[in-house]
C-alpha cells in the first residue's frame, strides 16, 4: 500500500527530530515498522539519511548541557562495550588487557575532564569517573591479575555512581 509523502515525512520527523524509536515513529504515521525501516534504509547514504539527520538534530537542537550529556552518554556506552570486550581477553593476555584497561582509563579521564569544563553540573560525576580511572590504572600497573575482575565490576559500579552523583 502506497503512503502519502506527508506520512513518510511525519515518520521521519518523529524519528529524527523527536528522537523516537523506529517503532514509535512508525506508530506516529500508523504504518508498519517494516515500512518505516524500509524508508530509513532507502534514504541511507543519501542527503536524506535518517540517522545522520538524527545525529545532527541532536547536536544542534540541544543546549550546551544537553549536548555535553549526550556526548558523554555516547562515550560511556562505547567505554562499557570496550570494557566488556576486554574482560573476555584477560585469560588470553592478562598484561595486554591490563595495558588496554590503563589506556581506556586515560581516555576516560580526558573525556571526563572535558565534560567537567563544559558542564559544571557534571563535574561531580567527573570526579567520580577520575577516581574510577585512577583505580583502573593502579590495578593495571600493580595488580594485573585482578584486571579481569575489575573489568567485570566496573560497568555496573559506574552506572551506580552515575545514579548517585550524575
Amino acid at each position: 500500500m502506497a503512503h502519502a509523502p506527508e506520512v513518510r515525512q511525519a515518520v521521519r520527523a518523529a524519528y529524527v527530530r523527536d528522537r523516537r524509536s523506529i517503532e514509535a515513529a512508525a506508530d506516529t504515521g500508523q504504518v508498519p515498522v517494516s515500512t518505516a525501516q524500509r524508508w530509513r534504509a532507502a534514504d541511507k547514504d543519501t542527503e536524506h539519511d535518517w540517522d545522520r539527520a538524527r545525529a545532527v538534530s541532536r547536536l544542534t537542537g540541544s543546549s550546551q548541557e544537553l549536548l555535553v550529556q549526550a556526548l558523554l552518554e555516547d562515550y560511556v556506552r562505547l567505554h562499557q562495550a570496550t570494557q566488556s570486550a576486554l574482560a573476555g581477553e584477560v585469560d588470553k593476555d592478562p598484561m595486554g588487557a591490563a595495558e588496554s584497561l590503563s589506556r581506556l582509563a586515560d581516555a576516560f579521564t580526558k573525556v571526563m575532564s572535558a565534560v567537567a569544563k563544559a558542564s559544571p553540573q557534571l563535574s561531580r560525576l567527573a570526579l567520580v569517573a577520575e577516581i574510577i580511572a585512577e583505580l583502573t590504572r593502579y590495578v593495571g600497573a600493580h595488580r594485573p591479575e585482578i584486571a579481569g575482575a575489575l573489568a567485570d565490576v566496573l560497568p555496573a559500579f559506574g552506572r551506580e555512581m552515575g545514579r548517585k552523583y550524575g
